[in-house]
């Protein structure tokens, strides 16, 4: 991909000219440097090899910006034999990270939708969740993308999402807060406007 917005706009850069991705050894020589102002010898025997394992963990963590969760929830079934109540899923691993600091943030995401006329496969729900955390994110505006894409590919009658979530910028730097989470929510349809569906989501939420 020569283009590193070419496939999709971001929120903030529609206008801006798409930046060219580096190369892999140009994202090296970075590591490079950042391991020489850390105050370190990157050819030190140690952390030789640190610039290609890095890259190797940015492909995969970031690996979000070229996959489309539109495209995952493309597939539905329409044959729900009248099934009309919630689809829940729990607990869905959340890995992302800080697009202020870049360090990583680890919680859980629960995510539930009130279907019309058709559903997905529950696995979808989840790579969803999945391919917006590995992107630089704020929690606030994942949890909306979430409920989103949804949204826009299902058309269900309401969705909920809500996402708790662990910061290591701040656990581990700055304020140094290690017990702290970060709950946001995001309702939309009748988990807006029906207090008794919100509160039956947020009942499933706290199940043990």
């Amino acid at each position: 991909m020569d283009a590193m917005t070419s496939k999709r706009r971001l929120p903030g850069v529609s206008d801006l000219e798409p930046v060219k991705r580096p190369t892999r050894e140009e994202a090296m020589e970075a590591v490079r440097t950042l391991i020489a102002w850390a105050g370190d010898d990157p050819r030190r025997e140690g952390v030789i090899d640190t610039p290609k394992r890095v890259v190797d963990a940015y492909a995969e963590w970031f690996e979000g910006y070229d996959a489309d969760p539109g495209k995952e929830l493309s597939r539905t079934f329409e044959d729900v034999q009248g099934y009309d109540d919630i689809v829940m899923l729990r607990e869905i691993e959340v890995e992302s990270h800080c697009e202020h600091h870049m360090a990583p943030f680890l919680g859980k995401a629960f995510v539930a939708y009130m279907p019309t006329n058709r559903v997905v496969g529950i696995s979808k729900i989840a790579r969803v969740v999945e391919i917006f955390a590995r992107r630089l994110q704020t929690q606030e505006t994942m949890t909306q993308q979430i409920a989103d894409a949804i949204t826009d590919s299902l058309r269900p009658a309401g969705v909920a999402v809500l996402v708790d979530a662990t910061h290591q910028c701040m656990t581990t730097r700055g304020v140094h807060h290690r017990h702290v989470s970060t709950i946001t929510t995001q309702f939309t349809g009748v988990f807006k406007t029906d207090a008794t569906l919100r509160q039956r989501f947020l009942d499933f939420v706290n199940k043990r």
